[in-house]
């Protein structure tokens, strides 16, 4: 049974999409039953996983395509850290999207390749070698697209042309150096680094360039971040979705991938290619922050962050230490929590109040308040206020960085969490000091479903900080991780 769970937990989301494509329009509560059970699905294995691997169990599932072409499925500590995020607000974004397209069109269309989109992801995580990451590193693009040009205006189509030149020429770069690396070694697989020590230096960061940059345009590294705000078109479910389970995770998570399940972060060092994507973090975490403060739409405005904000799992990565590796991988749960509230309470905001701008948003804590409470956990966890979950990353950053003798990356953090505050406070006054700037003034948190998800996500934010020590916390869980699978 071992060998068929990491099979189980991906057709969790793969059967339901493949259902639901074909079913006819007017079949809601079908479409609904079939998306919330898989959903739930997820997450019960999800659950059964993380006690097997914690007391040691071994899930692995091994098919051969081709000789010396295997698709590897494995779960491990850090595979699970990724499919818990993807697994719990999966079924909470369903739950949301649900109600804020109660009344849409092309609902089959959108909620088939939303469980698509997740499916991919769930392979991306589970992938155990270079290979079975790529595939399903494709498939999450093609995915994706429709769900970016959903609404099918000309502003979405543009959007959708630019994610897709991005992306694909980012999917070049990486199979460009997947295809070099291996025919020098072989299929690798995300347990081994010992054949990458006989290989020339130069040959070696060359390549680890190519992968880099074909996982960075996912990521959104400057200078190849421009799609990301451009793809804030599409309906916030798929803005949740985006910023916070799927697409830029995905990059983000390759990253870690490669620096410590392909090259070894020893290796990493030796190569001396460490520093230089430290830096390049360092100036996507600044300037995302600087762009974001020049955003009057919130959408565009959260968009920016989150090019600032994923960045800080790169640079946790590409520093030696491990404070620093702790503070970049628990920042892939706790800025997914951050995030996905404010783009719940951003679309929230926009369909019940028609509310778009930062300055409209006057007096929206009058006739939304639960919302702007949630917004507001999330913003000041994202500033790096304690004892929300943004404020445990940074910590952790900061003293990784002295840890390593990267006094710098303490005037990094400091510079971001000022421009942080400096484009989350005017949201946070406006809405609960200005007065409404009109309207009827009567309460307009309904239906649940927009409501409910982004209060649970605030609230486990908020837990994930409070109780950053306690066991199976994000925090505890990435310590194990880096104990146990990289003896750091």
């Amino acid at each position: 049974m071992s060998a068929f769970l990491p099979i189980l937990i991906l057709l969790t989301s793969f059967t339901p999409a493949l259902i639901i494509f074909f079913l006819p329009e007017h079949w809601r509560m079908l479409r609904t039953a079939i998306n919330l059970t898989g959903a739930i699905a997820k997450v019960s294995l999800v659950i059964v996983m993380l006690a097997g691997v914690a007391s040691g169990e071994t899930y692995e599932f091994r098919f051969e395509l081709a000789p010396g072409l295997n698709i590897l499925l494995r779960a491990d500590a850090l595979a699970l850290l990724f499919i818990s995020l993807s697994a719990a607000l999966w079924l909470l974004t369903t739950i949301y999207a649900i109600a804020y397209l109660a009344e849409g069109p092309n609902q089959s269309r959108f909620f088939g390749f939303f469980s698509l989109c997740v499916a991919a992801t769930t392979g991306i995580a589970l992938a155990g070698t270079l290979i079975t990451f790529f595939v399903f590193y494709e498939l999450l693009t093609l995915a994706t697209w429709p769900l970016v040009i959903h609404r099918g205006d000309s502003n979405s189509f543009a959007a959708g042309r630019k994610y897709l030149a991005y992306t694909l020429c980012g999917s070049a770069s990486m199979l460009i150096g997947i295809v070099w690396l291996e025919s020098m070694t072989g299929p690798i697989e995300f347990t081994v680094h010992d054949r990458l020590l006989e290989l020339d230096a130069t040959t070696l960061r060359v390549i680890f360039v190519l992968l880099i940059a074909g996982l960075g345009v996912k990521t959104a590294l400057v200078p190849l971040h421009s799609w990301l705000p451009a793809a804030m078109v599409a309906p916030a479910p798929v803005s949740a979705l985006l910023h916070a389970v799927a697409v830029v995770k995905a990059g983000a998570f390759g990253i870690v991938r490669v620096i410590y399940d392909v090259y070894s972060v020893a290796l990493v060092q030796q190569l001396g290619v460490g520093l230089p994507l430290a830096f390049i973090a360092s100036l996507t975490i600044v300037y995302g922050s600087v762009l974001a403060l020049r955003q009057d739409d919130i959408k565009r405005r959260l968009a920016f962050s989150t090019v600032s904000q994923v960045s800080y799992i790169v640079l946790g990565a590409a520093l030696p230490g491990p404070f620093s590796t702790i503070g970049g991988l628990v920042h892939l749960v706790h800025q997914g929590l951050m995030k996905i509230t404010l783009f719940f309470c951003a679309g929230a905001l926009s369909e019940r109040l028609h509310i778009y701008k930062v300055q409209e948003l006057d007096g929206a804590g009058q006739r939304m308040p639960w919302t702007m409470l949630a917004f507001s956990i999330a913003a000041l966890g994202m500033i790096g206020i304690p004892p929300v979950a943004g404020f445990v990353s940074k910590w952790y950053l900061g003293v990784g960085g002295l840890q390593g003798g990267q006094v710098w990356v303490l005037a990094v953090l400091a510079a971001s969490s000022l421009l942080n505050a400096a484009y989350f406070l005017p949201l946070i006054y406006r809405a609960w000091f200005k007065p409404a700037g009109g309207g009827d003034g009567g309460l307009a948190e309904w239906p649940l479903g927009l409501v409910l998800p982004a209060i649970l996500t605030a609230l486990a934010a908020l837990l994930a900080g409070v109780f950053a020590y306690a066991p199976y916390s994000p925090l505890s869980w990435v310590t194990f991780i880096v104990e146990r699978n990289y003896g750091i």
